[in-house]
């Protein structure tokens, strides 16, 4: 309690305000002013003028993605370390030569990306938008990166489109399994089980809806159920819980963890409003081209 009292005094003082991403620790989210997937943390820290610093809980292409949109403010990440495997698999020199490869191409970053690959793609999207962008977008040939299972559900929903994956892939939601979605139809017959997009194309086909973080928690209010098997990182269901007490919860097997969101810890964060480290610094250049595969990704939604 004392270091929570620390934290939110400091952050009174230095005019700051804390962004958590849903699977962050619940200490982490009970501590910040809003918790939520990376772009509607990053679009959240546009939209507030009032504050000049922003504490971003989350892995570091997100704390980018709210540079990015918010150039003007300082960004500070509590955890430099803590990274995103996915985002790196798709690396700026491997794109450049794929758009190479595909020159009629255009490409379509989701947002779990690296900020000198956003400047180079031609639209971002979520997992919420994805399949409405690639639907949308004037072009008939897509390179998706970097996640191929958010590739392979898009393809489902739009097989008109041409659709090149990318050979990526995110090592929590890899480890969902068939057999885990086996026991728990059979162990939690009345449940909804709902999965996230970057779970293996098998792991989809089994659950009865296939949504991101945002949309699990829009799905869980308007639903009739009493019970969900929740396939995503297991930060998510706290939230889910505090939301919905009335419902209950499970995660689908045992719960995955992704260990760079589980870096950023209540002393990391104390740290962080004390020093103001460790900052986000990009190149204008790259924050410019960077917004606009953002900006245009709401053209296509």
């Amino acid at each position: 309690m004392e270091r929570k009292k620390e934290i939110l005094e400091l952050k009174e003082k230095k005019k700051a305000i804390i962004l958590a991403h849903n699977y962050q620790i619940s200490e982490i989210q009970e501590i910040a002013d809003f918790v939520g997937d990376s772009l509607e943390l990053a679009k959240k820290a546009s939209e507030l003028k009032n504050f000049k610093v922003i504490i971003f809980c989350g892995v570091k292409f997100m704390a980018e993605t709210a540079k990015i949109l918010s150039p003007e403010k300082k960004v500070i990440i509590p955890e430099i370390d803590a990274g995103c495997p996915l985002a790196d698999m798709a690396d700026y020199k491997s794109v450049i030569e794929m758009k190479k490869k595909y020159p009629d191409a255009w490409v379509i970053s989701y947002v779990n990306t690296n900020a000198d690959v956003k400047a180079i793609t031609d639209v971002c999207c979520t997992s919420g938008n994805a399949e409405k962008v690639v639907r949308n977008v004037p072009a008939k040939k897509i390179i998706f990166l970097p996640d191929k299972n958010l590739s392979w559900y898009v393809k489902q929903k739009v097989p008109e489109k041409e659709i090149i994956p990318w050979n990526g892939y995110c090592y929590v939601h890899k480890k969902f399994k068939v057999e885990e979605v086996k026991r728990a139809k059979e162990k939690y017959s009345d449940a909804e089980i709902i999965v996230h997009p970057e779970c293996d194309p098998e792991i989809q086909q089994l659950a009865d809806g296939i949504y991101s973080t945002s949309g699990m928690l829009k799905k869980v209010k308007i639903s009739n159920s009493k019970r969900f098997i929740i396939g995503t990182e297991e930060g998510l269901i706290y939230r889910l819980k505090k939301e919905n007490p009335e419902k209950e919860f499970y995660s689908l097997g045992f719960p995955k963890i992704c260990y760079d969101m589980k870096k950023i810890t209540l002393e990391k964060v104390k740290r962080a409003l004390k020093e103001e480290k460790y900052e986000i610094i990009l190149e204008e250049e790259i924050i410019e081209k960077a917004r606009k595969s953002l900006e245009r990704m709401l053209q296509y939604v």
